[in-house]
């Protein structure tokens, strides 16, 4: 405690006596007990607040000697799996007593992630270094640390550890496992090519084949799909030209899942083959929307439309007739009427009853009453001539981009409807310009009602627009983009499932397998208490596995990292709700560990210069251990702890002030003293 406190206690009991005294004992002759005891609960209160106001506290000191942390942090990737033992082996050497002595010893195992290291068992897919010693610089932060790395130096993810920097706190030594001689190889990389592929079309695929050596090498690489060669070409690669980059387009001629595997042939003395081939696979889809051309009229139209939509060969149009039998519409995405009349009545019911998306194309033989009495969203008076109509872009439109249509010198329409009125939610594509004047009613417009989607055109000769464009520009592409972005939009519809699963059709190796789900109430809100549970079968043994999906931050994750590799199929399902979905996926056989010949003893070299450690080889792990003995960087450090503690209980004092204050009144009181 302070002096100067001592001395305000001094006072304040001096202060304290000075008023009890003159209060209560000064020329006071009678009742001398009680006036002593009214001077003393005086004297308690009084001092008890000042004592308040100078509120006296002492320090006190402890002494403690901190001893520097020393961090083993060994790699637990399969990369390291045939230097096992000597890992556990060089990790056991730190535990000694002199280390101990010196050291606050902890020691960690990373792969994909950071982790406290129980046992080491090589088996993780990744390596992610950089990761690892910014989680340790965070842990041990504002603390003296030296960090053991014992790695191969061969990262497969993450930020490249070679740029880690430490700060005066920390360093970094690495100690480099496996073998460091260049030996001569050979590898392909990372295969790019798109997840799906539409049937009757190409894809493309890329990838380079690397090479490590000196001397000139004749190497060959074949691709194949599903075992089948598509490609197979030859090369030389030396030490100058050590890249070949490999840019294919491959044929998708059926359904289904594609098993691709780029090999190059092995050289000779060449150690590892393992990054020798590389494969990955694709989906080749058949999205092929079929639409059907319902007109009783011959039209060059017609063949104008079909022209254009099936511009785009994911596309089918069907020219059929209005009493086509339902059979025959069972499969149609999408119906176009041409012209239609009290004769369509059939296939109008057909597609209102699939809520299937229309599209309305009205002209000079169009019984407009029949289609007033259709229930399509719009109403068209008739009775008009016919006329000449032209189009007039509406910028304005929001369903989709329609600013690269060009109408120059377009010729007009012939329609002979009259005004319309749309009694739907719609948006207008072109405007009705009629003699130079814009008559403010749509030409062409689109309607979303119902969920479903409907369109219309109110005149005929479309296929003079599509002329026009070639006569423009050499090339239909102008109208066969405008019509295809309309017929996109018409067979695109939202999903509106409460349950939906997220996940990818090939997954390159088991590690980052994982499916996600998220599921929604009757109202569309996520559902955290629903139970969804998804069973894998393997197609090859039909091996079955059934998880229960874990709960993540808004939606339920299944990691899938134990199967192997394979082609696999799944259900995922709600509980005690009828919603399921399913779907496959493969995964590859593939380890990225695998693909390395040697260690990266320049890279872990740049590290340790970076983060002021020094590099090691198991040779010298004596040195290593020597080294951290004697440096005088590393030495324990006594830290001196000021604890200062109020020498009073606020809440006691102010108890016994109220009760000293309390009494005493009382005892005035009782006694008639004023």
């Amino acid at each position: 405690m302070e002096s100067i406190t001592v001395l305000y206690i001094i006072l304040a009991t001096i202060v304290a006596l000075g008023i009890v005294v003159f209060q209560y004992l000064y020329k006071q002759k009678a009742n001398s007990k009680i006036y002593l005891l009214l001077a003393f609960l005086r004297f308690v209160g009084v001092f008890g607040l000042l004592l308040l106001l100078i509120n006296p506290k002492f320090s006190q000191k402890s002494y403690t000697l901190e001893k520097p942390n020393l961090v083993i942090l060994a790699d637990n990737s399969t990369s390291i799996a045939e230097h096992g033992k000597e890992v556990k082996k060089l990790v056991s050497d730190f535990y000694t007593d002199e280390i101990s002595e010196r050291f606050q010893l902890a020691a960690y195992k990373f792969g994909t992630d950071l982790k406290v290291l129980d046992t080491l068992t090589f088996t993780d897919k990744n390596t992610n270094l950089h990761q690892s010693l910014t989680a340790l610089k965070d842990i041990y932060a504002r603390e003296q640390t030296v960090t053991v790395v014992l790695s191969d130096g061969n990262q497969t993810i993450g930020e490249d550890y070679s740029f880690f920097t430490s700060d005066q706190n920390n360093s970094v030594y690495p100690l480099v496992l496996g073998d460091t001689t260049k030996y001569k190889d050979i590898s392909v990389e990372p295969i790019l090519t798109n997840k799906y592929a539409f049937l009757k079309n190409k894809f493309p695929l890329e990838t380079y084949i690397a090479y490590q050596g000196e001397s000139t090498e004749s190497v060959s690489v074949a691709i194949k799909m599903n075992d089948n060669i598509v490609h197979r070409e030859s090369f030389k690669l030396d030490a100058q030209s050590n890249l070949k980059t490999i840019a294919i387009q491959v044929d998708a001629n059926s359904v289904g899942i594609k098993n691709l595997e780029v090999a190059v042939s092995r050289l000779a003395e060449e150690r590892n083959i393992e990054n020798n081939s590389r494969t990955t696979s694709i989906e080749v889809i058949d999205e092929k929307t079929k639409i059907a051309l319902i007109s009783d009229i011959l039209h060059p139209d017609l063949g104008a439309l079909k022209k254009s939509i099936e511009s785009n060969e994911q596309r089918e149009v069907s020219i059929l007739k209005s009493n086509t039998s339902n059979s025959s519409l069972e499969e149609v995405d999408l119906f176009i009427f041409y012209q239609p009349t009290s004769r369509f009545s059939n296939a109008f019911d057909y597609a209102k009853s699939k809520n299937a998306n229309t599209f309305i194309i009205a002209g000079t033989q169009t019984d407009y009453r029949f289609l007033n009495n259709s229930d399509v969203g719009f109403e068209i008076e008739n009775g008009y001539p016919e006329q000449e109509v032209f189009g007039l872009l509406n910028n304005g439109f929001t369903k989709y981009d329609i600013s690269d249509f060009d109408l120059t010198d377009f010729p007009p329409l012939v329609s002979d409807a009259g005004p319309i009125l749309i009694t739907s939610q719609y948006e207008t594509l072109l405007g009705t310009q009629i003699k130079g004047l814009d008559v403010q009613q749509p030409l062409m417009a689109v309607i979303e009602r119902n969920a479903s989607k409907h369109a219309f055109i109110l005149g005929e000769n479309l296929w003079k627009w599509r002329i026009q464009t070639y006569r423009n520009s050499s090339e239909f592409d102008n109208f066969d983009e405008y019509m295809g972005n309309l017929i996109r939009y018409l067979t695109s519809s939202k999903n509106k499932s409460r349950l939906n699963v997220d996940y990818e059709k090939v997954y390159e190796g088991s590690s980052n397998t994982v499916i996600t789900a998220t599921y929604f109430d009757e109202a569309f809100l996520f559902d955290p208490n629903a139970k969804v549970n998804i069973k894998v079968t393997n197609m090859e043994s039909n091996k079955i596995q059934t998880n229960p999906m874990v709960l993540k931050n808004g939606y339920f994750e299944a990691d899938l990292s134990n199967l192997i590799a394979g082609s696999y199929q799944f259900v995922v399902s709600v509980e005690n709700e009828s919603k399921k979905e399913t779907g496959s996926f493969v995964i590859s056989e593939f380890d990225m560990e695998n693909q390395f010949v040697s260690s990266n003893d320049e890279k872990l070299e740049k590290l340790a210069a970076n983060a002021g450690g020094k590099l090691f080889y198991p040779s010298q792990i004596d040195e290593l251990l020597q080294d951290l003995k004697e440096n005088v960087a590393y030495v324990p450090t006594e830290k001196s702890t000021e604890n200062i503690v109020s020498l009073i209980d606020f809440r006691i004092l102010l108890a016994i002030i109220v009760l000293a204050f309390a009494v005493e009144w009382f005892i005035r009181k009782y006694n008639g003293l004023i």
